[in-house]
């Protein structure tokens, strides 16, 4: 699978972006090969003999080859252009009616989940890398259920994050002011590891949380063990801004 931190089947994404992955690697090890072997090809034809002197009769101009190597490079990007246009427009398309609609709020450090089709939140606590045993359990936990189309509402409550679960092979940002969207279908249950990728402070490196991709019987039991309503931007914060009033009264 390319040494990808994941495998087929985690999700319906994740084959094509394996796919493209392999794909463009094995693209670029064919032109590598080509090109290593047109040079060592040319130093062998090409060196000077043994009872030759001096530099070989020199062209100037050679308009068939100047043609060939504008032309297949363009068209090897391309190539490479459509294959990642398609894919990406089929990884980013919306569901217009998916099974479940998440608002996943990043904050520093921690996150927040609204499960707004269920009308449930859980309301995640910065889990400190303290060295004691347990942190992972300590970490906040994003629930899925297996083999449902999921709208993952990306939202920040105050500087920029951004939401990277490497088993999904999906990453993006987190802007504030700003709504990003992932849609998803998960289709292996399983544990996995997610992460902010974007520099975001003094405890970015907690930054942490899991995805449990569970049963839809066990996503429901979840569900009813949560507390009702949505914590929404009445949370959120503008740092920005703050920093700016403080600027203004220390002038």
């Amino acid at each position: 699978m390319g040494w990808l931190p994941t495998e087929r089947g985690t999700t319906n994404h994740t084959d094509r972006i394996i796919d493209l992955w392999v794909n463009s690697w094995i693209a670029a090890l064919a032109v590598g090969v080509l090109t290593w072997a047109l040079i060592i090809w040319c130093i062998v034809a090409y060196r000077r003999r043994k009872n030759e002197t001096g530099y070989p009769r020199q062209l100037s101009y050679n308009l068939p080859l100047e043609i060939f190597y504008t032309a297949v490079p363009l068209i090897m990007i391309l190539v490479l252009f459509y294959f990642t246009d398609k894919d990406m427009t089929a990884i980013n398309a919306r569901d217009d009616n998916p099974d479940q609609i998440i608002d996943v709020r990043g904050k520093q450090w921690s996150w927040d989940f609204n499960y707004v089709t269920e009308d449930k939140h859980d309301v995640g606590v910065q889990a400190h890398l303290d060295g004691e045993t347990g942190a992972p359990d300590r970490l906040p936990t994003l629930y899925l259920p297996v083999n449902q189309s999921i709208e993952l509402q990306i939202n920040s409550r105050d500087v920029i994050h951004s939401f990277w679960v490497p088993a999904f092979l999906q990453k993006i940002d987190m802007i504030p002011g700003k709504t990003n969207y992932i849609t998803v279908t998960p289709t292996r249950e399983g544990v996995f590891a997610g992460k902010c990728a974007e520099l975001c402070g003094e405890y970015h490196s907690e930054m942490l949380f899991n995805v449990a991709v569970v049963s839809e019987a066990e996503f429901a039991q979840r569900m009813s063990a949560l507390e009702d309503g949505q914590i929404g931007e009445e949370y959120d914060r503008n740092p920005y801004a703050e920093a700016a009033e403080q600027g203004a009264r220390e002038n």
